[in-house]
């Protein structure tokens, strides 16, 4: 019974807030605390909004192509550490993904805009800062997550039907096409995700190294808050909520079909 009532309190204290930011999306009013009736003109508003349009395409633009390159580096460097045993070198490669795992998102922001000005002054053909170096910033930070999602599940796979393919006379790259990704597969997708949202999501990394004309959107959002709160934001914040339980939803029912 005690059980049930803390998972309660838990479940209200994680999920409450969510509820109230929803409902207030269809408030008529343009006061998010004060109720006056129900509405959608703030989601009509939204969605002309062209600001806040953009910086979602770039976001979403960014998010797809950063996890797409963490994925690819990811599970490289996650498929060195669990198969290729100990190699010269090999401390400081692991130390060096664990890295942006733990490192304060403002020293890696920080970081890596003094690589981007040393980098373009030492080659002025470069172009500035914009959605290039966003997409280097965020797959940089999102490959170590992937490397030990990839990690993890190689290590605990057996080797037998590789060991048979190869056995059989299968070039080790005919054996990772054909038998390993598809074993790994799950691990790649859930890394694909968690780089996703992660980019979609990063505040402080894209402040650092985005230019004027590519604005994130959760840029946009903070500036929005920091004049206060408006109901647009609400109904943005609404969508993104339906958006992910959608998924959350299509996930599971796909995972409850594999399983029968």
């Amino acid at each position: 019974m005690i059980a049930r009532v803390l998972l309660g309190v838990g479940l209200v204290f994680l999920y409450l807030p969510l509820l109230v930011v929803m409902g207030y999306s269809f408030n008529a009013s343009r006061l998010v605390t004060v109720w006056t009736g129900f509405s959608t003109q703030w989601y009509g508003e939204l969605f002309a909004d062209r600001q806040i349009l953009r910086a979602a395409g770039i976001s979403f633009i960014v998010a797809v192509i950063s996890a797409s390159l963490a994925t690819v580096l990811g599970t490289a460097a996650g498929y060195a550490l669990a198969r290729f045993g100990p190699f010269r070198g090999r401390s400081i490669f692991a130390g060096s993904l664990a890295v942006p795992l733990v490192m304060p998102e403002v020293i890696t922001g920080l970081a890596l805009l003094l690589l981007f000005v040393a980098a373009q002054s030492a080659m002025p053909w470069l172009p500035g800062r914009g959605i290039g170096t966003l997409i280097v910033a965020h797959a940089s930070l999102t490959t170590a997550y992937v490397a030990v999602i990839v990690q993890a599940r190689v290590s605990g796979m057996a080797r037998d039907f590789e060991d048979a393919a190869a056995d059989l006379g299968a070039r080790p790259a005919t054996v990772f096409v054909h038998i390993t990704l598809p074993l790994i597969a799950p691990a790649l997708v859930a890394g694909w995700l968690l780089a996703f949202v992660l980019s979609l999501d990063d505040l402080v990394i894209a402040s650092f190294v985005s230019g004027p004309q590519s604005t994130t959107l959760p840029m946009v959002v903070f500036s929005s808050v920091r004049l206060g709160v408006s109901p647009k934001i609400n109904a943005l914040a609404t969508i993104l909520i339906a958006l992910t339980f959608l998924m959350l939803a299509a996930s599971a029912a796909l995972a409850r079909k594999r399983s029968k």
